[in-house]
């Protein structure tokens, strides 16, 4: 997951602070790429009138504190959060959106989060208020803000299990180059696999190469630095811009056996199959208000999910709703017993850190605690030795709650801590993987359910009813 630096916004030449609001929030509040709204999430505003309110709390500033500012006053701050395809749902990537706000702000600004799932990966708009709740003051962006939003960022990714990029630049990149080994093949990465192709059929000598390269269909123009252009391409790629091991000198050295050729390695990852999302009742959202565009948008993107159901339901072979619910059920225990795998490992690590920290305290305190005995428990000697006796005592508390009659050593706590730790991670990874199917066999069963009607589902509960 990554976000991108703090980026103050203006109102601009021709535009007032309302018509600036407005077009900032318009765009991140785009129905075609936020569900139509349903992945808008407003904090101490309404995300339908996030510009009059944001406009309302300036004009109260302005007021309270007698304050204005011209064309370079600062009306709000826009951030952008992006995550790696498949990683999380949309409402998943909305919540965490909202937990990335109000921790930076702590929680004195009022903003709005829409989360777009127009491209292929998921994004958030964070869009927040400068002005505060209170109306007495502003968000002051301050030196260093992007390096501690980013770290805030990362917090989140780790509590939420969460990729995050481990070294970034300081300037941005394209989204395509940031995902990397996942994006679409550049013409030059098809190049070098052509090269490679073509060593492998152990040409005679550097002209030869070219000629099973011609041969593969790609065009050569010669010259000082020779250039080839595949059948899609608009321009020559020269060699020496293919990288390590691909230069005319590099490719001749290895034709004539002075040194080894080394592949690029790109691992082309396939792209993530679209999730499957629960049906939308339509009639319940228009009677919430919605329109007739709405409903057409509704029953298509209903038909889409149904179809992705059924192909779900018969490439897992459960197309009997008995062999779905047994599937779900056992899918919903595999995860709870993980989870309680991982509390419990949890748990257990949380009580050696303190035992190893005690054990350490209860024996470099023992001295001293004994001569206090010793001295009749004598009130000038706690004086004198108070932090010790109270290191000890609080050792000896804490053994007497964790019910240890024979202290472990250090060492046995560290071998069964690294143990401990192993385990957690091999139980994390099958965790995740138990989640994400009882989400989706979650789902799939919800979506049989609305199809088959309130009829089958009242069936069932009297089926369940009837067994206990």
């Amino acid at each position: 997951m990554a976000t991108t630096r703090l980026m103050p916004l203006h109102t601009g030449k021709g535009r007032d602070v309302g018509t600036a609001i407005s077009d900032i929030i318009d765009y991140a509040e785009n129905p075609e790429k936020t569900d139509y709204g349903r992945l808008i999430t407003g904090f101490e505003c309404d995300s339908r009138t996030a510009d009059a309110e944001f406009l309302f709390s300036k004009r109260q500033y302005a007021a309270l504190t007698g304050r204005t500012r011209g064309a370079d006053d600062v009306i709000a701050y826009h951030l952008r959060q992006s995550f790696i395809p498949g990683e999380v749902t949309p409402e998943e990537a909305n919540r965490i959106g909202c937990e990335l706000a109000k921790r930076f702000t702590n929680g004195n600004h009022a903003f709005i989060v829409c989360t777009h799932i127009d491209k292929h990966h998921i994004h958030n708009h964070i869009i927040w208020n400068s002005t505060s709740l209170d109306c007495t003051r502003k968000f002051r962006n301050f030196w260093g803000s992007t390096r501690a939003v980013r770290r805030l960022n990362d917090t989140l990714c780790i509590e939420n299990g969460l990729s995050i990029v481990e070294n970034p630049k300081r300037h941005g990149k394209s989204y395509n180059k940031w995902l990397g080994d996942q994006a679409k093949p550049s013409n030059r990465e098809f190049l070098r696999v052509a090269i490679d192709a073509s060593l492998a059929q152990k040409p005679a000598d550097f002209d030869a190469l070219l000629k099973l390269l011609r041969d593969a269909g790609y065009e050569v123009k010669p010259g000082k630095i020779p250039a080839l252009r595949g059948k899609n391409q608009k321009r020559f790629i020269r060699l020496d811009t293919l990288g390590s091991g691909y230069s005319e000198a590099e490719l001749r050295a290895v034709l004539s056996g002075e040194k080894t050729h080394k592949p690029h390695q790109k691992i082309i990852r396939p792209m993530p199959e679209k999730q499957i999302n629960l049906l939308v009742d339509i009639q319940v959202k228009l009677r919430a208000g919605k329109g007739v565009g709405y409903e057409r948008w509704a029953k298509v993107f209903n038909l889409k999910q149904m179809a992705q159901t059924v192909n779900y339901l018969t490439e897992h072979s459960l197309l009997e709703y008995d062999a779905l619910v047994a599937k779900t059920t056992t899918a919903t225990t595999r995860y709870n017993e993980l989870s309680t795998q991982i509390k419990v490992a949890e748990k257990r690590l949380s009580e050696i850190a303190v035992l190893k920290t005690q054990i350490v305290n209860y024996a470099k305190t023992r001295d001293t605690y004994v001569a206090y005995r010793k001295a009749g428990y004598s009130k000038k000697f706690l004086a004198e030795h108070e932090s010790d006796i109270l290191l000890h005592k609080v050792a000896k508390k804490s053994f007497d709650e964790l019910s240890v009659k024979k202290l472990p050593t250090v060492k046995s706590l560290q071998a069964e801590y690294a143990e401990l730790l192993a385990e957690k991670k091999t139980a994390y990874a099958d965790y995740r993987n138990a989640r994400d199917e009882m989400k989706e066999l979650l789902t799939v069963k919800a979506n049989v359910d609305h199809l088959l009607g309130p009829d089958r589902r009242e069936a069932e509960k009297e089926k369940e009813h009837g067994q206990r």
